[in-house]
């Protein structure tokens, strides 16, 4: 299974995807997890992106949400179900929130990361993301410090030309449908 490419779908989020997101995110953030109030809530919010990743079988194992805020987008959240980690659908979703950027002509994108998530920490900088101070405590469930994050312009030619380095890079590893 080393060299197959992995397939993932990715579709916006509907709100009978939610009872399995709750169940990603309570695995993913323990007790401090977002409730499915929250996330049908999000679905009603006109400046809400959210998106909903399945295996080519259907079934749920991951997504993403943001807030698109004039020229700016702010990731909310990303999660993968722990037994398709490491499958890159985390970076299929952060792609597809990128490509949505572009679509809607939004400048930069921000984030809020835990500092002890190097994981998450090199995703980000592998596609441009900038560490540009901390928010202490930020997180409830550990007091743990975040990260706060942003991209440069995404139609400089700087990130451009990295996100189409990057996004060729995925497409060896990962179908996205």
């Amino acid at each position: 299974m080393e060299n197959e490419i992995f397939t993932v779908k990715i579709e916006r989020m509907k709100q009978s995807d939610i009872d399995k997101i709750v169940e990603i995110e309570e695995e993913s953030y323990g007790e401090h997890h977002w409730s499915r109030e929250s996330f049908f809530n999000e679905l009603s919010n006109e400046l809400a992106r959210y998106y909903s990743a399945f295996t080519i079988d259907g079934e749920l194992i991951g997504y993403a949400g943001s807030w698109e805020i004039l020229e700016e987008t702010h990731i909310t959240n990303i999660a993968v179900a722990k037994k398709f980690r490491r499958h890159h659908v985390g970076e299929a979703l952060l792609k597809r929130i990128i490509d949505e950027c572009k679509n809607n002509m939004v400048k930069y994108i921000t984030l809020e990361v835990r500092v002890g998530n190097a994981a998450a920490i090199n995703l980000y900088e592998k596609y441009g993301f900038h560490s540009l101070g901390t928010r202490k405590g930020y997180y409830q469930d550990n007091n743990e410090d975040a990260l706060i994050m942003w991209t440069e312009n995404i139609f400089y030619d700087k990130f451009k030309s990295n996100y189409e380095i990057r996004r060729d890079e995925l497409k060896k590893v990962v179908n996205i449908l």
